[in-house]
C-alpha cells in the first residue's frame, strides 16, 4: 500500500518507520527541512518502545505534489495544522484513497471534510502512547499502547478492518471500533481534565491532583465538557464522569499534558480543539462554561507571547 504521512514530527515518524518496516510505500511530508533532508540522506531513526531501528526506505519531502496518488493518508500534524494538511492532501488523494488522522480533541473530522470527501475520513485515538524528536531524522517512541480507529460516520466496514489489520502487522495495537465518536469523547473528557489546568499551574498530572483547589478547577472544566456531552446525547462508557477522568490521572502521576510541554518550549499548543472547543460548543446549545472561559484566556494570553513560534 501507498501511504502518505503529513506531518512527521514525533507521532508522525513513529508512524512512518513502523509502515514502512512493515513493507509499505511510504512517503513523508513536513515542512521541517532539515527532518527531511536527514531522512533522505540518512532514513529515519527511531528508538524506544518499539524497538530500535534506522528506516532507510521511506521518501521524505517537502512538497506533497512529489507524492502522486496515494492508497491512504495519514494526518498526523497538530490539531491547528489537520486543515492546511487535509487541503494540500487533497490532491494526492484518489476517489477511493482513505485519510486517518489521529488526534486530541475535536473537530478534525470536519476540518478534513472541508477538503476531502467525508466518505473517506476515518478518525483515531491514541491511548497511552507518545514520542519525543531527539534531532533531525530522530524519533524518540516513549510509550506503545492502544491505537483505535473507526469510520467518521461510524459502523464497522471492510475498508476499515483492512487499516486495523495493516496497522496491526506493522506492530501496533489496533483495534477498529464501530463508535469512535464515543471514544473520541471519552478521551477528550480526560484531556479537558489535565491539559489547560496543568499548563495553567505548570504541574504534572499528580502534582494538580494532589491540590485541592486546582483540582477542583480541573474537575469544574471537565463537568463543563461533560454537561455539553449529556446535552448532545454523546453515548458514554461510564456515568461517573469524576471517577473516570481521576482512574485516568492515577495511571499516569509524572505525565505532563502535550499541552504543558508546548508552553514549555515556547511553541502555540491545541487548545483551540481542546479546553478552547468547550465554549464554542456551550454556546451553541447553551451550557455556560465559566471554568473553560477562564482557562481558554489565560493560555491564549500566554500563546500571544510566542505566536510566532508556532510549528
Amino acid at each position: 500500500m501507498k501511504i502518505v504521512v503529513m506531518g512527521v514530527g514525533a507521532m508522525g515518524s513513529v508512524y512512518a518507520a513502523l509502515l514502512a518496516d512493515a513493507g509499505h510505500e511510504v512517503w513523508a511530508v513536513d515542512t521541517w527541512t532539515d527532518h527531511v533532508d536527514a531522512i533522505n540522506a540518512r532514513g529515519l531513526r527511531l528508538e524506544g518502545a518499539s524497538g530500535d531501528r534506522v528506516v532507510k526506505s521511506i521518501r521524505a519531502t517537502s512538497d506533497v505534489a512529489d507524492v502522486g496518488p496515494c492508497d491512504l493518508c495519514l494526518i498526523a500534524t497538530k490539531a491547528s495544522g489537520v486543515g492546511p494538511a487535509a487541503r494540500a492532501a487533497a490532491s494526492v488523494i484518489g476517489p477511493d484513497a482513505l485519510v486517518l488522522t489521529i488526534q486530541n480533541g475535536l473537530g478534525s473530522g470536519e476540518r478534513i471534510s472541508q477538503h476531502v470527501a467525508p466518505d473517506n475520513v476515518l478518525l483515531g485515538v491514541a491511548d497511552g502512547f507518545g514520542a519525543s524528536m531527539k534531532g533531525p531524522g530522530h524519533a524518540h517512541h516513549n510509550a506503545m499502547k492502544l491505537i483505535r480507529i473507526g469510520e467518521l460516520g461510524g459502523g464497522r466496514t471492510p475498508r476499515l478492518a483492512q487499516v486495523e489489520q495493516i496497522w496491526q502487522e506493522a506492530g501496533f495495537d489496533a483495534r477498529a471500533f464501530e463508535n469512535i465518536t464515543q471514544l473520541i469523547w471519552e478521551k477528550f473528557l480526560c484531556n479537558v481534565t489535565f491539559s489547560a489546568p496543568c499548563t495553567v499551574f505548570n504541574e504534572t498530572v499528580g502534582e494538580l491532583m494532589a491540590d485541592p483547589e486546582h483540582w477542583a478547577i480541573a474537575l469544574g472544566a471537565m463537568n463543563e465538557a461533560f454537561s455539553i456531552a449529556r446535552a448532545k446525547n454523546i453515548p458514554l462508557g461510564f456515568e461517573d464522569p469524576v471517577a473516570y477522568v481521576t482512574a485516568f490521572g492515577e495511571g499516569m502521576p509524572k505525565a505532563r499534558p502535550s499541552m504543558l510541554l508546548d508552553h514549555l518550549a515556547g511553541r502555540v499548543s491545541e487548545l483551540d480543539a481542546i479546553n478552547g472547543i468547550v465554549p464554542v460548543l456551550g454556546r451553541e446549545i447553551g451550557v455556560k462554561t465559566p471554568y473553560n472561559d477562564t482557562l481558554t484566556a489565560i493560555l491564549r494570553q500566554r500563546e500571544s507571547r510566542f505566536a510566532g513560534g508556532a510549528t
